[in-house]
């Protein structure tokens, strides 16, 4: 059996439910000024925080249901790419206890670009036409 098939799928599910942890405190709640406040502070626009937010959080659902897995991966990369910029050298985080995560979730996110959905996803179904 092509074990390939089930690539995607551990590591769609697994980043999905990431980054949705991750955008929902920025959108929803107390913690949602906290951030756009903190933020504001390293010189991010309080509108950037909230997109940020909306990509994890929409994104992460897009990547649990396999749905347009390719641009989703592609635009987390991007973000994935900024915040590990920003860490580096607005927040001077070292790689241990600092950006691993970003980087960790940055390779990811990549990787879904170049695979895709795979067969498991909405993506797969949606081309069956």
């Amino acid at each position: 059996m092509a074990y390939e098939i089930f690539a995607a799928l551990p590591l769609r599910l697994a980043l999905g439910v990431a980054f949705i942890v991750h955008g929902y405190p920025k959108l929803f709640g107390p913690t949602a000024k906290q951030s756009r406040d903190f933020m504001k502070t390293v010189g991010v626009p309080s509108a950037l925080t909230t997109l940020v937010g909306l990509l994890e959080f929409i994104g992460g659902i897009a990547l649990l249901l396999g749905f347009l897995t390719q641009i989703t991966g592609l635009l987390l990369t991007l973000e994935m790419i900024g915040t590990t910029i920003l860490a580096k050298q607005k927040l001077q985080k070292k790689y241990v206890l600092g950006y691993e995560l970003d980087i960790a979730y940055l390779a990811g996110a990549l990787s879904l670009f170049f695979l895709g959905g795979g067969p498991f996803s909405l993506d797969a179904l949606l081309t069956l036409g």
